[in-house]
């Protein structure tokens, strides 16, 4: 039986091997299966991803590190080849991300200290994880996302703010319609993302019972103190300060329409010597935009 729902979640992917070629794992968390990739070895680095994206966004850094470090990249729950059950049956919130990872990690006995790559939400479950595991880090690479609250000079997006709090919205249109994983593949990159790519980019998402987990994310988004996640961004806002500067590399596309550039300038406003890469060229899906790129550039860093 196990077997067979594995092999069901896997059929999805052959066509897209070429681009993933990659060999699956599972681990059971609490109910629900996790899939995560596990490649290469050496220093442990782990690939946060956000919403709506799944492991297959960070394939090229996976193949370009996997030669000389041991590569994971897990699906949260809800997104990739993890189980996606219902918003009953899981709670889909910042800390049961947190838990979530912190289980992987012991689940894969690391014991070395690990270095991150964080992306979109992503960057905010991995930070929340660093800072409260400080000794457990070597280096975090973060890629447009954040680690506080929006900018003062920020709005919350419009667009996000309707999925957030009007359900007669967000259910037709992110369940029903998939706008949010498919709007993200035309204003996510500045360049012509290839069919195929774009196609495994959203295949996980492909049924109105397959995407709560992009619209839960959203609604997760804390924009005040009554939000269920507000306190524990709080607590990563205030404890960023406890990061090493010289262990941290930012690599920002500047064309993001989220996590566009006042939040790459807060975080270097905190960490005004850390190393830093602007791309104005590329937009939110910067690996997407750069990958050659910014693969070299992860590479160097935590070979230094």
């Amino acid at each position: 039986m196990v077997e067979r729902l594995i092999n069901n979640k896997l059929t999805s992917t052959k066509k897209f091997e070429a681009l993933y070629p990659f060999e699956s794992n599972f681990m059971n968390i609490n109910g629900h299966d996790l899939h995560y990739i596990d490649e290469g070895e050496g220093k442990p680095v782990i690939m946060v991803h956000g919403n709506p994206t799944w492991s297959f966004y960070y394939r090229h850094l996976i193949q370009t590190l996997s030669p000389d470090f041991r590569t994971i990249a897990p699906d949260h729950i809800g997104c990739g080849l993890s189980d996606k059950p219902t918003a009953e049956a899981y709670h889909y919130t910042l800390e049961s991300r947190i838990k979530d990872l912190d289980t992987l990690i012991r689940h894969l006995n690391i014991n070395e200290k690990i270095s991150l790559v964080l992306h979109d939400w992503g960057g905010m479950i991995g930070l929340a994880w660093a800072v409260n595991h400080i000794n457990r880090i070597d280096k975090i690479i973060i890629t447009n996302t954040s680690g506080f609250f929006l900018p003062e000079e920020k709005q919350f997006p419009f667009l996000l703010w309707l999925i957030k709090t009007i359900r007669i919205f967000a259910v037709p249109a992110v369940l029903g319609l998939n706008v949010f994983a498919k709007g993200a593949l035309y204003l996510g990159s500045e360049k012509k993302i290839p069919s195929k790519v774009k196609k495994g980019l959203v295949e996980p998402y492909n049924s109105w019972k397959n995407r709560v987990a992009t619209l839960k994310f959203v609604q997760d988004i804390p924009i005040s103190e009554k939000d269920r996640s507000y306190a524990i961004v709080d607590h990563v806002d205030q404890h960023l300060k406890q990061l090493d500067e010289s262990a941290l590399m930012f690599l920002w596309g500047a064309k993001d329409f989220v996590f566009d550039l006042e939040f790459l300038n807060e975080f270097r406003r905190r960490f005004p010597r850390a190393v830093t890469h602007v791309f104005h060229d590329a937009g939110h899906y910067l690996f997407e935009d750069k990958p050659e790129e910014t693969a070299r550039l992860i590479e160097t860093f935590l070979k230094k």
